[in-house]
């Protein structure tokens, strides 16, 4: 349970910068090279993202990583 609740909170942030920075889901996955659909499984929670993922997305969204995790 609590695996899940923090894949979820991660999402929603993402999801919260990634509109704030007025990018589809698309957009953000072909600018960190990540599928769209993983960017969506990643917003709901359904995704256990990598360090790897995580790295892309920071990177691709101009923040830093621990701004991911600021829930």
């Amino acid at each position: 349970m609590a695996q899940q609740n923090i894949r979820k909170k991660f999402g929603q942030k993402v999801r919260q910068i990634r509109k704030g920075a007025k990018l589809s889901q698309e957009e953000l996955g072909f600018k960190a090279n990540i599928h769209r659909t993983y960017i969506g499984a990643i917003e709901r929670g359904e995704q256990n993202i990598s360090l790897d993922n995580i790295y892309k997305l920071a990177k691709t969204l101009r923040v830093h990583i621990k701004e991911l995790f600021d829930f």
